[in-house]
C-alpha cells in the first residue's frame, strides 16, 4: 500500500503545473493535477491530500470558490490551502481568500526555496498528524500502548501522575520518580491563561478528549510548545478512571514555521523587511496617515557604483557592503520607522507620521535625508575574503536618494515606489551622493528611456541599425584607414546619436548581440572591398564593448566571423576601451594575444580618459593608442590638456606603438597635434561618418 503524501495541483495553466513540478521535484510525495475547480473538488472528496497548491485566476470557479467548498465538506475542512496569485492585491482580496479558508498565499513568480520550505513544513505537519492519529486511535482502543517516541503520561480520576514513559523523561527531563505522585501541573508553563485550561477541562468532562497545543517547562526551566492529547479511560460504568496524556515537542516545526515566515517576509542577507512586507506597511501607513492627516514619505536608495565593486572584487564583498549598509540605515532611522532591501544595491526607507504641514515635512524629511548621505558616506572596513580571517579594506561608497511623500489613501504603492525610484534617477543625473525630491518632468525622461530600452531589444531584428565609415589620415592627409561607426535608424525618431543608446545597450546587456552584429557585417564589408583594387587597402577599425569582450567565447566569436566572411585578419582593426582590462587583467592580456594569434590588431580607445597606467599598459599587445576626442577640442589654449597629449604622444612612441587623435575638427588643432609629434587623425576636418555609398564616394574623391 502506498502511505506517500499527496499534493494537489491546481491551475488552468499547464505550464504553470509543470513548473510547479520542476520546482517541487524531489519532494517525498506523490503530486496529482486539477485543470479547473471541479476536478480539484472531485479528486479531493476521493483521496486525502497533505496540500493543496491552489491558483486563484481560472475561469468558471475561482480559487475562491474551490476553497469555501472545501472547507464546507467535513472531509477537506482541515486540508490547507496554498493560494497561487499572480499579485498581491487590495486588502479586501487577501481578507476574501482567507476568509474562504486559506492557509497562506504565494506570488507569482514563485521562489522556489520558499515554495519547497513551504510544502516540506507542511509534509512534516502531515506526517506527524497522521502518527497522532495513529496513535490516538491506539489509545483509545486500549491504553496498553505505551511506550513510543511521544511522550505518555497516565494519572488517576484525581489527576495524580502514576506513570511515565521513557519519552516524557527524555522531553521534559524529569525522572519518573520525581514526578509519580504529583499532579501534572509540575510542569507548567505559566504561559496559558486560566480561561485556556477550563476549556480543556469542559471537552475532557463533556467528550473525554482533548486535543491542541500547548506550552509546557522543562526541569532545566525551558519552556518548549508541544501537540497535547489527553483521552479518559472508562471503567464499564462509564466512570473516569484515568487519563492518559500523549504529547510530542514540536519546538523543530516551530522553529520552521517561523523560518518559513522570515524567508517570506525579511531579505536572507541583511535581515530587513523584503518587497512583500514594505508593501504591507506602506499600505498600513497609507491608511494611518489618511486618518490622522499627517505626511508620510518613502526614500528610494541606491549604492553609487556599486556593480563596480561587485565586478573587481566579487560578491563576497559586495554583500559584506550590503550588510554594513543596512546596520548603518537602522542605526539612523527611530524605532517606527521601516527599513527594508528591495534586492540588489536598492533599499527603501519610509518614515510616517511626519508634520502635517507640506513644508515643514519636506524640512524634516531633507534634515534626515542628509543624515542618512552623511552615515552611508562614512569608509567601511569589509573583509577582503572568508578565507583570509581578519583581513579586512576600507572602502567608500555613497549613495543616491529619490524621495516621494504620501498622505492621501488613492495613492497606490506601486505609484509611490516608482514616483520614488523616479527621483533616485534624477539623483544619479546630478551627479550622485545626493538627495531629489519627485519631480513630474523627470518621470517623462524615464518613460522615454523605459520605451527605447523595448525598442532597442527588437532594433537587430526590425534591421533599424546602420553602419557609417570615418576616415583615418596621417599628416599629410593620405588615408590609413577606417572605422566603422553605429548608427539606430529609427521609424519615428530618426538617426538616434549612438550617446543616447549604446549606454542603454550596455545597461541592459544587448550590445553584446549588437556588437556581434558589427563585427559580422564589418568583416564582410572587408571582403567586399577586398575584391576592389580600389578599396582593397584599407584597414577597418571596429569598437568591442567591455560586455562584449568580456564573454567567455569572444576570441573564438571573432575567428568565426573571419572563417566565415573570408576576411583578412590583417585588415582589421577591435578598438577596446580602458575598462575591458579592469577586474581581470590577465584574462584580458590572455584574450588579447589569442586574437593577436589571429592576426588582428588591436587599439586602446579613449586612452587616458579611464585607469590608464603604464605598468598595465606594457603588459597588454597593444597596436595602437587613440587620444581621447576630449582631449583634442579643449587642446588650442589648454595648457593640461597638451601637457596630457604630449604624454600620451611619447608614451606611444616609447612603446613602439602608432597613434591616433580623436575629434579633429580645426586646422589649429591638426597643426598643433602634428607639431607635438602624432602621426594619425581622426575627425570632421577630414570626413564626417558617411553611409557606405557615400564614404565610397568620398574615399575616391580624396
Amino acid at each position: 500500500m502506498n502511505n506517500k503524501a499527496k499534493i494537489l495541483l491546481v491551475d488552468d495553466n499547464p505550464h504553470n503545473r509543470l513548473a510547479l513540478r520542476k520546482i517541487l521535484k524531489g519532494i517525498d510525495a506523490e503530486l496529482r493535477e486539477a485543470g479547473n475547480g471541479f476536478d480539484a473538488l472531485s479528486m479531493s472528496m476521493e483521496e486525502e491530500y497533505a496540500l493543496i497548491l491552489l491558483d486563484v485566476q481560472m475561469p468558471e470557479m475561482d480559487g475562491f470558490e474551490v476553497c469555501e467548498q472545501l472547507r464546507a465538506d467535513p472531509r477537506t475542512t482541515n486540508t490547507p490551502v496554498i493560494f497561487l496569485t499572480a499579485a498581491y492585491k487590495e486588502v479586501a482580496d487577501k481578507l476574501r481568500g482567507y476568509v474562504a479558508g486559506a492557509t497562506d498565499y504565494l506570488a507569482k513568480p514563485i521562489e522556489d526555496h520558499i515554495l519547497k520550505a513551504k510544502v516540506q513544513v507542511f509534509l512534516k505537519l502531515y506526517d506527524q498528524k497522521r502518527l497522532l492519529q495513529e496513535n490516538n486511535e491506539s489509545l483509545r482502543i486500549a491504553a496498553t500502548v505505551f511506550e513510543s517516541q511521544e511522550g505518555m503520561m497516565v494519572t488517576d480520576a484525581d489527576n495524580n501522575i502514576l506513570r511515565v514513559n521513557n519519552a516524557f523523561v527524555r522531553i521534559t527531563g524529569f525522572q519518573s520518580e520525581e514526578v509519580i505522585g504529583r499532579n501534572p501541573r509540575i510542569h507548567n508553563s505559566q504561559r496559558q491563561s486560566a480561561q485556556f485550561y477550563a476549556a480543556m477541562w469542559a471537552s475532557l468532562l463533556s467528550q473525554r478528549y482533548w486535543q491542541g497545543e500547548i506550552l509546557n517547562r522543562r526541569k532545566n526551566g525551558e519552556v518548549y510548545p508541544c501537540w497535547l492529547t489527553i483521552s479518559a479511560v472508562q471503567d464499564v460504568d462509564g466512570r473516569v478512571t484515568n487519563y492518559v496524556g500523549a504529547f510530542s515537542d514540536i519546538t523543530s516545526y516551530k522553529q520552521a514555521e517561523e523560518k518559513i515566515h522570515t524567508l517570506a517576509f525579511y531579505d536572507p542577507l541583511t535581515g530587513l523587511p523584503n518587497r512583500r512586507l514594505l508593501i504591507d506597511r506602506v499600505q498600513l501607513a497609507l491608511a494611518s496617515s489618511t486618518r490622522s492627516r499627517r505626511n508620510g514619505v518613502l526614500m528610494f536608495l541606491d549604492l553609487d557604483n556599486f556593480k563596480t565593486l561587485n565586478d573587481t572584487r566579487g560578491h563576497e564583498l559586495g554583500d559584506a557592503l550590503l550588510i554594513e549598509v543596512a546596520k548603518r540605515l537602522q542605526a539612523v532611522v527611530r524605532e517606527k520607522d521601516t527599513v527594508a532591501r528591495l534586492g540588489g544595491d536598492e533599499f527603501v526607507v519610509m518614515l510616517d507620521d511626519l508634520d502635517g504641514d507640506e513644508l515643514n515635512a519636506i524640512g524634516q524629511t531633507q534634515i534626515f535625508a542628509d543624515k542618512l548621505l552623511s552615515s552611508l558616506a562614512e569608509p567601511y572596513r569589509l573583509p577582503v575574503t572568508s578565507r583570509e580571517s581578519g583581513a579586512l579594506i576600507e572602502y567608500r561608497c555613497t549613495v543616491s536618494i529619490g524621495i516621494t511623500f504620501f498622505r492621501l489613501q488613492q495613492d497606490s504603492v506601486e505609484d509611490i515606489l516608482k514616483r520614488a525610484d523616479v527621483a533616485m534617477y534624477q539623483a544619479k543625473a546630478a551627479g550622485r551622493n545626493t538627495a531629489r525630491f519627485f519631480d513630474a518632468a523627470m518621470q517623462e525622461i524615464i518613460q522615454n528611456r523605459s520605451e527605447m530600452d523595448a525598442q532597442l531589444q527588437m532594433c537587430l531584428e526590425r534591421q533599424e541599425l546602420q553602419l557609417y565609415y570615418q576616415l583615418q589620415v596621417d599628416g599629410f592627409g593620405r588615408t590609413l584607414g577606417v572605422e566603422v561607426l553605429l548608427r539606430w535608424n529609427h521609424p519615428e525618431r530618426g538617426l538616434v546619436s549612438p550617446a543616447e543608446f549604446i549606454p542603454l545597450a550596455e545597461e541592459t546587456g544587448c550590445i553584446v548581440s549588437i556588437g556581434m552584429w558589427v563585427l559580422e557585417s564589418a568583416c564582410a564589408q572587408l571582403q567586399r572591398w577586398a575584391q576592389s583594387e580600389k578599396f582593397a587597402y584599407l584597414e577597418l577599425a571596429v569598437n568591442v564593448s567591455a560586455k562584449q569582450f568580456r564573454q567567455v567565447d569572444f576570441v573564438e566569436k571573432v575567428a568565426t566571423a573571419l572563417r566565415n566572411s573570408g576576411a583578412n585578419p590583417a585588415r582589421l582593426k577591435l578598438e577596446l576601451t580602458e575598462s575591458v582590462v579592469l577586474g581581470d587583467v590577465k584574462d584580458a592580456i590572455a584574450k588579447m594575444r589569442a586574437l593577436k594569434l589571429l592576426g588582428v590588431s588591436l587599439s586602446m580607445d579613449d586612452f587616458g580618459t579611464g585607469y590608464s597606467s603604464l605598468s598595465y599598459l606594457q603588459q597588454l599587445p597593444i597596436d595602437e593608442l587613440k587620444i581621447d576626442q576630449s582631449f583634442v577640442c579643449d587642446l588650442i589654449g589648454n595648457v593640461d590638456n597638451q601637457s596630457i597629449v604630449q604624454t600620451i604622444i611619447m608614451l606611444a612612441q616609447g612603446l613602439n606603438m602608432s597613434l591616433v587623435a580623436e575629434g579633429v575638427e580645426t586646422q589649429a588643432q591638426f597643426d598643433m597635434l602634428k607639431e607635438k609629434g602624432c602621426t594619425g587623425f581622426q575627425g570632421y576636418l577630414f570626413c564626417r561618418p558617411l553611409p557606405l555609398a557615400d564614404f565610397e564616394k568620398r574615399l575616391l574623391e580624396v
